[in-house]
């Protein structure tokens, strides 16, 4: 049976000896010491974690989606009902994320957390829906919690179990992903949460809302914090009080990958915020974090800066769906070739540095 408890306990840091010894043998290869840059801290970090030399060749998406109470303030430039109409969309292997997904063979598991909407066509589907719905949405967090702690603690559960058997399946590298109208208010409000920033720092336009949509947003996480003041100290409570359905999820994905200490490739800001809930709950989860890259929203590089990463990549990217995750699973697979196919100075013998 899978707990948050269990998972807490199971998450520690890699012995720091793992870590020097990395580097010792990407200094053997043939170049100058940390001439590959951030691409040798990447598969430092990667041997350091997994305390084997490092490979990619079984990546897996999780796109998690849940819809939110929330837009009933006009918090966005879409309906709820696209969260419903994109989950078809991933189902039929069309969104971008199926596109970038197939480019780095990644797999990806699309999971229904919590949309209010119902999904069609599934007989004509080819891809396969995972189910595990916690409502119809989650409340509206401007007048109360988002959910229960109830709903929050299974949400987390949820998303582990559907990480751990992935890993049990041969996934060595797992990446977050989502879709869900108005998750970028409730990713704001947690950040803003957790990292102690104003809301008008943290939120920014998400869907594309003009001057007066972000002014009802900034409003919107104002008003959901001052509601329910939740405790920055307790990640569930955060979850519980302006979280979503489908972050709850990726928090799990995060912590189950952290206690099997497989890389988790983070996508963007609802990534980001799933993060420091998962952060607030197990700190030492960070080791396991690979930032992919930093979006467009304002928010985001708020919540790298708290949770101590540095994006691989920065291009202004704010779709969400697992996109930059899937563009980070090409650094990652270059990054353990690197170090598992270079050859050192002694076996290409060429003399080393003077």
């Amino acid at each position: 049976m899978i707990t948050i408890a269990g998972l807490r306990d199971a998450i520690a840091a890699p012995a720091p000896e793992a870590a020097r010894e990395a580097r010792r043998h990407l200094d053997t290869l043939t170049k100058p010491p940390g001439s590959l840059g951030r691409l040798e801290e990447l598969a430092t970090r990667l041997a350091a974690l997994t305390g084997v030399p490092p490979h990619v060749t079984q990546p897996v998406i999780f796109t998690f989606a849940a819809d939110h109470g929330v837009t009933a303030e006009g918090v966005s430039a879409y309906p709820p009902s696209v969260t419903a109409q994109m989950v078809e969309n991933f189902l039929r292997g069309g969104a971008a994320v199926n596109v970038l997904a197939r480019d780095c063979g990644a797999r990806v598991v699309v999971a229904d957390f919590g949309v209010a909407n119902p999904i069609g066509g599934l007989s004509e589907i080819g891809g396969a829906l995972v189910r595990c719905p916690l409502g119809a949405g989650t409340a509206n967090m401007t007048r109360g919690p988002a959910m229960s702690r109830a709903q929050a603690e299974a949400a987390i559960e949820a998303g582990a179990r559907l990480v751990m058997d992935a890993i049990d399946g041969g996934a060595d590298l797992v990446a977050t992903g989502d879709m869900g109208i108005g998750n970028t208010t409730a990713a704001s409000a947690i950040t803003a949460v957790v990292t102690g920033a104003a809301a008008e720092d943290v939120t920014g336009r998400g869907t594309g809302v003009d001057d007066e949509g972000w002014r009802r947003k900034v409003d919107a996480v104002r008003r959901a914090l001052a509601v329910n003041r939740p405790d920055r100290d307790d990640g569930l409570d955060v979850l519980a009080k302006v979280g979503g359905f489908e972050i709850g999820g990726l928090v799990g994905v995060i912590l189950g990958g952290a206690a099997r200490r497989v890389p988790v490739a983070l996508d963007g800001f609802i990534a980001g915020a799933a993060a420091l809930v998962a952060a607030t709950i197990a700190p030492a989860c960070v080791h396991a974090l690979f930032a992919s890259h930093r979006s467009a929203e304002p928010g985001h590089a708020r919540a790298l800066a708290w949770l101590g990463l540095a994006p691989y990549l920065d291009l202004g990217l704010r779709l969400g769906e697992g996109t930059g995750a899937a563009l980070f699973v090409h650094l990652a697979r270059a990054a353990t070739r690197v170090y598992a196919e270079m050859a050192t100075f002694k076996s290409a013998g060429v003399d080393g540095p003077a």
